[in-house]
């Protein structure tokens, strides 16, 4: 599964004084900026893609089984391969979640520190369950990883997972999602624009394929999103989770 690469140098420039944007965003320059109206163009893009690659299947197994009953098990065998497809799409798509093996017990103590002072404690509580952190944003609810991000849409009922890292493969789990969540917070549209489309699809579909602890943090996102959104609502308070309630434990 390729992934976008952000340099974890680069993102910690997210809180300082620098001009708005990803300077990773120079890097894709065929891709148009994410926004609202993409990305409902992306879900039906993916959706037909899916329709496209199980609809065959399922007429040939309806035909086989109207034409000729005892073809029953060839019949199931194509509708079989008709679940499998989206499910195949779904389990990469939760693959941008899967945690990488631990390191040092030492610098992953000392990234927990950063990243508890950039969340707050239900945020914190939500991470220390599942591993991931959560932040609402303009576009949806996101769960970071150490991987990469799923985005919730409003309503709750589409998720986009992206591949997108950290660069530097010695950085700890919790600084790999600090780093994201700063690029997050830089620009939303460029780290969307930036990372790579793993999976777009319904939300029941992807929770299939998680981990127990992943699906607190889905959970989470879910019933964040299902609340109407305030309009005018800035980013600064878009992004922030206070809003979640956070499992408390497994």
């Amino acid at each position: 599964m390729s992934t976008g690469g952000l340099p974890g140098g680069s993102l910690a420039l997210a809180t300082g004084d620098r001009p708005a944007g990803l300077p990773e965003r120079a890097s894709v320059p065929w891709r148009p900026r994410v926004d609202d109206p993409l990305l409902r163009r992306v879900g039906r893009r993916w959706t037909i893609g899916t329709a496209w690659h199980t609809t065959p299947l399922i007429a040939a197994a309806a035909l086989l089984v109207t034409l000729a009953p005892v073809t029953a098990p060839v019949a199931i065998v194509l509708l079989a391969h008709a679940w499998i497809i989206p499910e195949l799409y779904a389990s990469r798509g939760a693959g941008v979640l899967r945690s990488r093996a631990p390191s040092r017990r030492g610098a992953e103590r000392r990234a927990l520190l950063l990243l508890g002072d950039l969340i707050d404690e239900r945020a914190r509580r939500l991470h220390e369950v599942s591993g991931l952190v959560l932040e609402l944003g303009e576009l949806g609810a996101w769960i970071i990883g150490e991987r990469g991000a799923v985005l919730v849409r409003p309503g709750a009922r589409r998720v986009n997972c992206y591949c997108v890292r950290a660069t530097g493969s010695d950085l700890p789990a919790a600084d790999r999602i600090a780093h994201l969540l700063l690029a997050l917070r830089c620009d939303e549209r460029d780290f969307a624009t930036v990372a790579n489309l793993a999976f777009s699809g319904a939300c029941w579909r992807l929770r299939r394929r998680l981990r127990p602890e992943h699906r607190l943090a889905l959970d989470a996102a879910r019933r964040v999103c299902s609340r109407p959104r305030a309009r005018g609502t800035g980013s600064a308070a878009a992004r922030s989770p206070l809003a979640v309630h956070a499992p408390r434990g497994r």
